[in-house]
């Protein structure tokens, strides 16, 4: 039997990369658990694994012709309560058909995964899945679908932990920029003077350097009730569909999203207005969140609480559509035109599909979230009258012009390349801690 390692001696070990696949391979197969795997070692794991990923192979074709097809991958995903399209389930079979035949031989089937440690076709599941939840600070994204044997594993809980671990990082790192975008938003005509540097100086001056991070608390504590309410109203959302044994076009997840999105900031939404308001208070007007919510109870009423509902539940219909569509386009036509042979662009693809249809998302929908705010400001911001959504946009096209519907908008996109890298670090690392994903 021919070396599988380009070792001077055959009692040599080879030192594995780190990476979760190859220490899972490591673990499973290291028997004097000496943390090294020498080459027998290795053979008996081959040996078994391909034994497995033969029961596999076997399992999934029906017909027992000895290939598997497109419509085997999409009834097998079926019975593991992933419904797919015939699309999808062709670019799944693609990124292992090698001749072309657009079916899958067992040699095919054997090469694609002998060096990924599955032990069922769960795990493969999985594989072909590649779902990722990344927070950038926004608050209307669609959530991702999970399978009811995710769901009943707990790993949906899990993925949702990471996700807000994720978040909250994600957000605390780009906080200064997001204070600074709220100021620029409420101040109007009046911060025309003020750029980046001059505002963050600014805030320094008035509070320290610590300042920075007001109200960065409050957007962390509400990352959690906000993903699991949207992802529990996303469910309920799309019960309809799996009873009917359908899966989710763009369109159907577009309005799905949009409503849980809506839900979510319904019952959340006091928490969006104390955000506002904790961010631009002035050095000891409120000792805590707790202060905060007392002194607008007291003063301004429990309608204080939902002002400027209405622009922000009309804004999660352009972003959450926009965002939809962009980022579904994007990652289509790339993989048409670079990864024809693959259902899998990449990290650094998704990455930047992702942060593209942000981008379009909040152009189309910052206008209503700049009204959105300065309603939610509007006690705070003296010498002005209490203006409804219409009568806030006639009052900036009046006297800023269309550009005013876009104030503060250059901190917003700053801070989007480094949200997105945050958080995706810490949710792979997220992932690892918490067992989620392979």
């Amino acid at each position: 039997t021919p070396c599988l390692f380009c070792l001077p001696d055959p009692a040599s070990l080879f030192v594995y990369d780190p990476s979760s696949s190859t220490l899972q391979i490591v673990l499973e197969s290291d028997i004097n658990h000496d943390g090294l795997l020498d080459f027998q070692e290795f053979s008996q794991y081959l040996w078994a694994h391909e034994k497995r990923l033969r029961l596999m192979f076997l399992n999934l074709d029906c017909n027992n012709d000895g290939r598997i097809d497109v419509a085997e991958i999409q009834h097998s995903l079926h019975k593991l309560g992933v419904d797919v399209t015939m699309e999808q389930a062709s670019r799944i079979l693609q990124s292992m058909d090698r001749d072309g035949t657009m079916t899958i031989d067992w040699n095919e089937w054997r090469d694609h995964f002998l060096f990924n440690p599955f032990h069922n076709m769960k795990d493969i599941v999985h594989y072909w899945k590649h779902s990722h939840m990344f927070d950038i600070g926004e608050d209307l994204t669609v959530p991702d679908e999970f399978s009811e044997q995710e769901r009943r594993s707990g790993l949906v809980w899990r993925q949702l932990v990471a996700g807000a671990m994720a978040g909250a990082v994600s957000r605390t790192g780009t906080a200064p920029l997001d204070r600074l975008k709220v100021f620029l938003q409420v101040q109007g005509s009046t911060s025309r003077a003020i750029n980046l540097w001059s505002g963050l100086r600014g805030m320094v001056k008035e509070g320290g350097v610590f300042s920075l991070w007001r109200g960065n608390g409050i957007n962390v504590l509400k990352i959690a009730p906000e993903s699991a309410i949207k992802f529990m109203a996303y469910e309920q959302v799309i019960k309809i569909n799996i009873k009917s044994k359908k899966s989710l076009r763009v369109q159907e997840r577009f309005i799905a999203g949009s409503l849980a999105g809506a839900t979510a900031q319904t019952i959340i939404y006091p928490m969006e207005v104390l955000k506002t308001r904790l961010t631009l208070r002035k050095t000891g007007q409120y000792s805590g969140m707790a202060d905060c919510a007392r002194q607008i109870l007291k003063t301004e009423g429990i309608r204080a609480f939902y002002r400027g509902y209405l622009p922000n539940t009309l804004g999660i219909i352009p972003y959450a559509g926009i965002d939809l569509a962009v980022y579904e386009t994007l990652k289509n036509a790339w993989l048409q035109r670079f990864c024809v042979d693959s259902a899998d662009p990449g990290v650094l693809v998704l990455l930047g599909c992702g942060t593209i249809s942000s981008t379009c998302g909040q152009l189309a929908s910052y206008p209503l979230a700049l009204i959105r705010t300065r309603m939610q400001a509007q006690v705070i911001t003296e010498g002005k009258p209490t203006m409804t959504m219409l009568g806030q946009f006639k009052y900036i096209i009046s006297h800023e012009g269309v550009p005013g519907l876009y104030r503060g908008i250059t901190p917003n996109f700053l801070k989007v390349i480094p949200a997105v890298s945050i958080s995706y670090v810490v949710y792979e690392h997220m992932k690892k801690v918490l067992g989620v994903g392979y």
